[in-house]
């Protein structure tokens, strides 16, 4: 028996299905869309980037066909997705879904998104346009490790949390101190808000054995190259984007570049990020496990 077969839905439910890539989430969401009446909508935070379809194993037009999917393909690969702006969106998508009758049906890989959506996030502000600018200067004129030691100086328990190599967290945390005086721990440290408190949240996790999932990856990777992942990343790195972006680190788009720019082979291209994606499925599975 499918795991759709089991649901007890309401007027309020919210089916969500999360679990590592290639583990068949896309296709139980449809099939669960096309059952109940419902809208898929989307949870990964790699398949909201146009221009990498195949990369990021984008449902196709004919998956669209069959029902509606929202928030796939939302943002040019020049932007910069993040939680609370998926959040926002995802709100007013299932929000819509239950005032047609439909059933809201979130599906990725992102388990921060997830997790999110159900419980919750820090009530942290967005923080000013002026404070960002002065951020992004001062990321410019320094290194990425003297960044994070003036970090440490004024906020030692903010940069406890943060990687000292993760370059984004080491801005947020420095965003949120300058501009609310409050450390992220401190913040952090504050209840949960909720964003859909009337929602019941059915969850399915699909967690395949490792082996099995890991020659999944390996096989679907063969496929994307298959279809055009090649000419894809050709065509993204064309746009001279910043390489920091988070659809050029999509897991494909650096291995395929270093080829293309006659870094490496294209067998090895192809190996290392098949080596990626199994690391990456690995992470996600035990992330899943542990929920």
């Amino acid at each position: 028996m499918s795991q759709i077969e089991k649901l007890n839905l309401n007027d309020r439910s919210v089916l969500v299905i999360g679990g590592p890539t290639a583990s068949g989430k896309s296709g139980l969401a449809l099939e669960a869309a096309v059952k109940y009446n419902g809208v898929v909508i989307n949870a990964d935070a790699m398949q909201v980037y146009q221009g990498i379809p195949i990369i990021t194993a984008t449902p196709t037009a004919q998956d669209k066909k069959q029902a509606p999917h929202k928030l796939y393909e939302i943002y040019p690969p020049s932007q910069r997705g993040n939680v609370a702006d998926w959040l926002d969106l995802a709100i007013k998508e299932i929000k819509a879904a239950w005032s047609e009758k439909k059933l809201p049906i979130v599906v990725g890989g992102t388990g921060f998104y997830i997790e999110s959506l159900i419980k919750g996030i820090s009530p942290i502000p967005d923080t000013k346009d002026e404070i960002k600018k002065q951020i992004a200067e001062l990321m410019k004129q320094k290194n990425l490790s003297e960044v994070y030691e003036y970090l440490t100086s004024i906020d030692p328990a903010g940069a406890s949390m943060v990687n000292p190599n993760n370059k984004t967290r080491i801005r947020r945390a420095l965003e949120i101190k300058l501009d609310t005086g409050k450390s992220i721990a401190e913040w952090f440290r504050e209840p949960l808000v909720k964003f859909l408190p009337e929602a019941d949240f059915q969850m399915i996790k699909l967690l395949p054995d490792l082996n099995e999932l890991e020659k999944k990856c390996s096989r679907r990777f063969d496929l994307m190259m298959e279809q055009g992942a090649l000419s894809e990343v050709e065509n993204l790195l064309q746009l001279k984007l910043d390489k920091n972006l988070p659809a050029m680190k999509a897991i494909g788009v650096p291995e395929l570049s270093d080829y293309l720019e006659g870094k490496t082979s294209l067998d090895e291209a192809v190996l290392l990020a098949k080596l990626h994606t199994r690391q990456y499925a690995k992470r996600q599975l035990t992330w899943f496990r542990n929920r």
